[in-house]
């Protein structure tokens, strides 16, 4: 019969290599998931574009779509897609800034894709391209990044998976408008990252349901 320590040991063994497959599985399944609901929601989402694409050009000069350049995962840049909801070249004279409550860059018919995240469909685009997740943290851009790491150093922690277009900080939070701000934000982040699972998930994504008409959405 086997000595204790040598089960032990041996238990312990199998249930890293159970754990580390859950883990690799989790991920693959989550990526090819990901792919397939992003492209039923983009067709799914199509009349509500064409809408806001019509307002947008109505309402003020520029193009429909705006991108940005945003960290992904290991820090990998990307060009992340929204609908344009600022005026053009907003940003040119006070560069990359967080947006405040009744930011005058905001074009006033547009300020309701915001609240509703409307603004955001076009990143459905990036999850089908594999640059996103449907769920996981805010991407951040690059110059922003560079900031909050001088605060905190292990915000590159965040970088571990692919950002998501809905995460757990999103609806529990709400938006981050400060770098003192960003505590929460980031325990948040580093607690999803921790406890990926299906059921949070899909927790996440019936809370961003409530989060259709966010009065707190800059």
């Amino acid at each position: 019969m086997p000595e204790p320590i040598t089960m032990i040991t041996v238990g312990g063994g199998m249930m890293g290599l159970v754990t580390h497959l859950a883990r690799r599985y989790f991920e693959i399944a989550k990526e090819v998931l990901d792919v397939v609901l992003g492209f039923v929601a983009l067709l799914f989402s199509l009349p509500i574009l064409l809408f806001c694409a019509l307002l947008i050009k109505l309402s003020s000069k520029g193009p429909v779509f705006f991108t940005q350049l945003r960290a992904g995962k290991g820090g990998k840049l990307f060009r992340m897609y929204k609908l344009r909801t600022m005026y053009t070249d907003a940003e040119h004279c006070s560069g990359a800034v967080w947006a405040g409550e009744g930011d005058p860059r905001i074009v006033p018919a547009c300020r309701w894709m915001r609240r509703s995240h409307m603004d955001e469909l076009p990143q459905l685009i990036n999850v089908i391209k594999g640059e996103m997740s449907l769920v996981g943290p805010r991407p951040e851009r690059p110059e922003i990044l560079e900031q909050l790491e001088k605060k905190y150093p292990n915000i590159r922690q965040r970088l571990a998976v692919r950002p998501g277009i809905t995460g757990l900080a999103q609806v529990r939070n709400g938006y981050d408008t400060t770098v003192e701000a960003f505590r929460n934000k980031l325990e948040a982040d580093l607690e999803y990252i921790e406890n990926r699972r299906w059921g949070t998930e899909l927790r996440i994504l019936v809370a961003t349901v409530t989060k259709l008409n966010d009065r707190s959405a800059r």
